[in-house]
């Protein structure tokens, strides 16, 4: 059973950054700074901010493992969230002159692990479970009075994942995976013989639904979780199979505002070697190319946003996390390795901790 109230002490007000003595100057010197949730070599999870030299820029104390790190638009604020299905996120001050601030998920909520800021930076929206009812909810977050939260809108679907801005600055895009989860069952997969995956579309000013796009349903264990908008505000999607793994479904595509869905074809060799799920979704800094990333098939792939074809395939192993450096990526793997994609002109890394399956850039 799930132990909320040992959960919450566990993660209450001991729990502290560990800033480096010269994180300002760190910060200032860098031209690239990523951030990651991490494990230590000790068993130990926290975050952490890492230079394109290489230079550790900060590091952040976390009770549990997180997923991704989101910041604010400014950059003033970085808010990591609990993997799913958990209950704490932690905000953060990049520059470290203030303590973190640890929220918990709302009574019957729990986190996806994704989020994002409104434009401004005064709202944080979070994909969360009301795992009562088995439905996803938006969570909304007041940035302005200690990321109090104030509301919440439906997903229109279940097992919510993923979350982006569109670049209209109200429209969030939404990756049902349409998997039930709950917190007394750990990571189990409750209903994967009923899965209703989707993309949903919601406006931000009202909670109300925009469009919903659903894959053939011959498909629907084909779980949507993570996805990049490229520079035609196509919305690329990766997926996670959950029916027979001697399948092989196409695992990427991309849906658009006007009810578009479709499938990438990737060559047979290289599905094989995805072994049917992608970890991670991103789009270069000039919009022109896809990478995404299997720790399962030990992978990182590029494919070319226009002829929808795989540019660059590179073997790394337990790699999942992407981020988007000019017309390339940064990957990083759960082994502590960060590297240069297609590209990047970061050099190869060994860091003494493993990075886990998301990078964020910090602007």
């Amino acid at each position: 059973m799930w132990q909320r109230r040992a959960f919450l002490r566990a993660a209450g007000v001991g729990f502290v950054a560990s800033l480096l003595p010269a994180q300002t100057e760190a910060l200032e010197r860098a031209d690239m700074v990523v951030a990651s949730a991490i494990r230590t070599g000790t068993g130990h999870y926290g975050a952490a901010l890492v230079s394109e030299r290489g230079e550790v820029v900060s590091k952040l104390v976390l009770p549990d493992r997180g997923h991704d790190i989101v910041f604010a638009p400014d950059g003033g604020r970085g808010v990591v969230f609990a993997r799913q299905p958990g209950t704490f996120a932690v905000v953060f001050d990049p520059a470290g002159n203030a303590a973190p601030l640890t929220l918990t998920s709302a009574a019957g909520r729990h986190f996806y692990g994704h989020g994002v800021f409104s434009p401004d930076g005064r709202l944080l929206y979070a994909t969360e479970s009301d795992f009562e009812a088995a439905k996803g909810v938006i969570g909304v977050y007041d940035g302005t009075s200690n990321y109090r939260r104030i509301g919440e809108f439906p997903t229109y679907g279940t097992g919510p994942h993923e979350l982006l801005l569109m670049g209209d600055g109200k429209t969030l895009v939404i990756a049902n995976g349409g998997i039930e989860t709950h917190p007394d069952y750990g990571r189990a997969e409750l209903n994967l013989e009923s899965m209703d995956p989707s993309i949903v579309f919601v406006d931000t000013e009202s909670g109300s639904l925009i469009g919903q796009v659903r894959l053939d349903a011959g498909l629907r264990q084909l779980s949507i979780r993570h996805m990049a908008i490229d520079g035609r505000q196509r919305v690329w999607f990766g997926c996670q199979y959950k029916g027979d793994q001697t399948d092989q479904p196409q695992l990427i595509g991309y849906a658009t505002l006007d009810g578009v869905i479709e499938l990438v074809e990737l060559p047979g060799d290289l599905l094989s070697d995805l072994r049917n799920y992608i970890g991670s979704v991103a789009v270069s800094t000039d919009g022109g190319m896809i990478g995404i990333s299997s720790p399962v098939g030990n992978l990182a792939v590029t494919i070319d946003a226009a002829s929808r074809k795989p540019a660059v395939i590179k073997s790394i192993r337990n790699g999942c996390g992407l981020a988007p450096q000019g017309t390339g990526f940064v990957a990083s793997s759960g082994n502590g390795e960060l590297l240069g994609l297609a590209g990047s002109k970061v050099a190869d890394q060994t860091f003494d901790f493993g990075f886990d399956n998301h990078l964020a850039v910090l602007a």
